[in-house]
Order: structure tokens, then C-alpha cells, then sequence
């Protein structure tokens, strides 16, 4: 998981709404959300999922950099 990474979709994905919004959608704390789009912090899995949820985007999409697995691939190519 690239931190550097996640804080710039969490920026992109929220947009013009304030932090404060989405933390209260959320259920987190602005600082935490704050935190998480600094790339100080990576939100552990329950969070991962409600911004994913409230974002309308997978956990995958939203955490993880959109690299096929290697059994994937191998799968694949057989």
C-alpha cells in the first residue's frame, strides 16, 4: 500500500466537499480524515471499507495500486 498514493485519491475522490462532511458521513474524526489524505496514516480495515462505501468505490480501486496479482496473471496466461 502506497500512502502517497491513497492521500491522493482520498483528495481526488472528495473533491469540494469538506472534510469535515465526509468524516461526519463516515464516522471518523476530521483529523483522522485528515490524517489519511496527508498520507500520515492508512485507516485500518472497518474504515477502509465505510470510505469505500461512502466514495461508491471498491476497496481494491480506492486502496490498493491496480496491479493485476501474480496468480492472476498466471491464471491468465495459461
Amino acid at each position: 500500500m502506497n500512502k502517497n498514493l491513497i492521500a491522493k485519491k482520498l483528495v481526488l475522490l472528495r473533491g469540494e466537499i469538506s472534510r469535515e462532511e465526509v468524516a461526519t458521513e463516515v464516522g471518523i474524526s476530521v483529523s483522522a480524515l485528515q490524517m489519511y489524505e496527508n498520507g500520515q496514516r492508512i485507516p485500518r480495515d472497518e474504515i477502509k471499507i465505510r470510505l469505500a462505501n461512502y466514495y461508491s468505490v471498491t476497496v481494491q480501486e480506492l486502496f490498493f495500486e491496480n496491479q493485476p496479482h501474480i496468480l492472476c496473471d498466471k491464471i491468465n496466461s495459461a
